[in-house]
Formats: C-alpha cells, sequence, structure tokens
C-alpha cells in the first residue's frame, strides 16, 4: 500500500541525533503507513553504518561524497513514494501524534501546500522559526538597520518577521526547512529544489514558487517538535555565514534580475558580504577559543 508520508533526512555527521530521530519517528503506537528516507552525505562519524545496523526498515541513500542539502533532498523526493513528503533535518526528536496531527491540518485545506510547526528548544522555548521573503523592501531595512529598530513593525520586519506570533496558526512566506511538510499535489506542480541553491534558500525558493502558483504556506503551533539546530551546519559555522550570503545572492539573481533591481542587488550584496564577515569573524573566534 501507498504510505501515508514519507520522510527525507538529509544527514552529515550527526549520527548519535538522527538515532534519537529515527527511534522517536519509529516508536510504536502510530498507525501511520512511513516511509523513511535516509541520504547520507558521505558522514565520517559511522552514521550510514549506524542506519543499516540499527534500523533495517529505513531506506539509506548513502552518497560517496557531500552532495549538499538541496540535491540530497531531491535525492530522497525521487526516492519518495507516499501521498505526502516530509522534510525533516537530523537534529530533531518528534514526539508521539505530531505526524498525524501535521497530517491533518495539511488535510484540512486542499490548498495547503506546505506546513511548518512549532520549533522548541533544548530550553524549552519556542524558536523563531518563520520569515518573510526576501524581498527588496524587506532586505533594505535590514542593511539600514531599520528591522532592528522597529523589531515590532509588520513593515520593517517584514522579513525576520520579529513581530510573528508564535501561538497562533497563520499562513506564512517561509517556515524554517527543519520541518516542512509538503503536499504530494504540490511537489508534482512546483517541482523539487532547485540545486543553485546547495545549503541555504533552497527551501526560501520552492516556497516562493508555490505561493506564485496559488499555494497556501502555513504555519501552525499545534504540532510541536523538539530542535537542537545546527547540528551539521555549526560543525562549519564560519563557512556557512558565507555560503547564507551566497544564497540569498543567488535566489536575487533569481528572482529580482535586470536593471531596475540592479541598486537593491548591490546594496543587499554589499551589506550581506559584510554581515557575513562579522559573523565568520565571531563563530570563528569563538570556536578557537573553545578549542
Amino acid at each position: 500500500m501507498q504510505p501515508d508520508l514519507s520522510i527525507v533526512i538529509v544527514n552529515w555527521n550527526t549520527r548519535d541525533m538522527l538515532r534519537d530521530a529515527l527511534n522517536s519517528l519509529l516508536a510504536p503506537g502510530s498507525d501511520l503507513r512511513l516511509q523513511i528516507i535516509v541520504v547520507d552525505n558521505a558522514s565520517g562519524d559511522g552514521s550510514a553504518a549506524m542506519v543499516q545496523a540499527e534500523f533495517p526498515t529505513v531506506e539509506l541513500l548513502a552518497n560517496t561524497g557531500n552532495a549538499g542539502y538541496a540535491e540530497g533532498n531531491n535525492q530522497g523526493m525521487r526516492t519518495a513514494a507516499g501521498r505526502h513528503t516530509l522534510l525533516l533535518n537530523p537534529d530533531v526528536v518528534v514526539p508521539a501524534g505530531a505526524l498525524e496531527g501535521a497530517l491533518q491540518v495539511l488535510e484540512s485545506d486542499p490548498k495547503i501546500g506546505a506546513l511548518g510547526c512549532r520549533l522548541v528548544g533544548a530550553d524549552g522555548r519556542t524558536q523563531r522559526s518563520v520569515r518573510g521573503f526576501p524581498t527588496p523592501g524587506s532586505i533594505l531595512w535590514e542593511a539600514l538597520g531599520l528591522s532592528r529598530l522597529f523589531p515590532a513593525s509588520p513593515l520593517f520586519g517584514a522579513y525576520r518577521m520579529t513581530h510573528f506570533d508564535y501561538d497562533r496558526q497563520a499562513d506564512v512566506d517561509q517556515p524554517m526547512g527543519t520541518f516542512l511538510l509538503l503536499r504530494g499535489e504540490a511537489v508534482r506542480q512546483v517541482g523539487l529544489l532547485d540545486e543553485r541553491f546547495p545549503i541555504f534558500f533552497n527551501e526560501v525558493d520552492w516556497c516562493y514558487r508555490a505561493k506564485q502558483r496559488g499555494w497556501r504556506i502555513v504555519y501552525t503551533p499545534s504540532v510541536q517538535i523538539k530542535h537542537y539546530g545546527g547540528a551539521s551546519t555549526g560543525q562549519v559555522a564560519p563557512a556557512m555565514a558565507w555560503e547564507s550570503r551566497r544564497g540569498l545572492l543567488a535566489y536575487y539573481g533569481k528572482h529580482y534580475g535586470g536593471p531596475r533591481y540592479a541598486p537593491i542587488r548591490a546594496l543587499a550584496a554589499a551589506a550581506s558580504w559584510l554581515q557575513a564577515w562579522r559573523v565568520a569573524a565571531r563563530r570563528g573566534a569563538v570556536r578557537n577559543h573553545a578549542a
């Protein structure tokens, strides 16, 4: 029978967290038919061997090199046979009933193309996991510092969504890809992730394309998972600061090309690289100090 849900997990050197995530997904008590696909990006910590030895029902796609997040997810999505597909990070624990609850919300409206949920950190606090699309205006407010001066403003805080109420369900632009439930029909219409965004902004681009086609993107607080955060990218944090900015500029090149947006692209580039330098320097200093 067709699985109710295909779950795609892209993993890189997060063996112990991946084990916890898989144990939470496979805990007894659920009637859902699950297809779980782990795409391992050539981890050096024995992740692939652990999956093979401890989770024989999980489908393992073991890459010989690090294919990146977008390509890894696309590998899994091509293998997915479920009615819907969940893109899930390995640094999470999914409590009993969360998948059923998420599917219930997704299927409550045939126009919901993607669903994000409440992410709770190890400290028990709700994590900020919703942002707006990086439009020229919202990035301009970021570059000018207005989003930090007026964090409660829906206009100036449109990108980081600092005014967003995480206690209510709402239509949003882009929930964090940590837990992104995609309707099967939406994936067939919108397509896979764009691999021109190997690490960052691939799910942003997918959500943007989905909304252009009339699909709703929804955040719900009724589904809650534990998220430890940055398990893979944290291992190379300074490099990821640069990669994030490359992703943003690639997004602008795709969706805001042409001379009309040239001044905004130039401002975004200057501000982004300056911010990347600051973040990379700070994270590198912290890492060196910790070592």
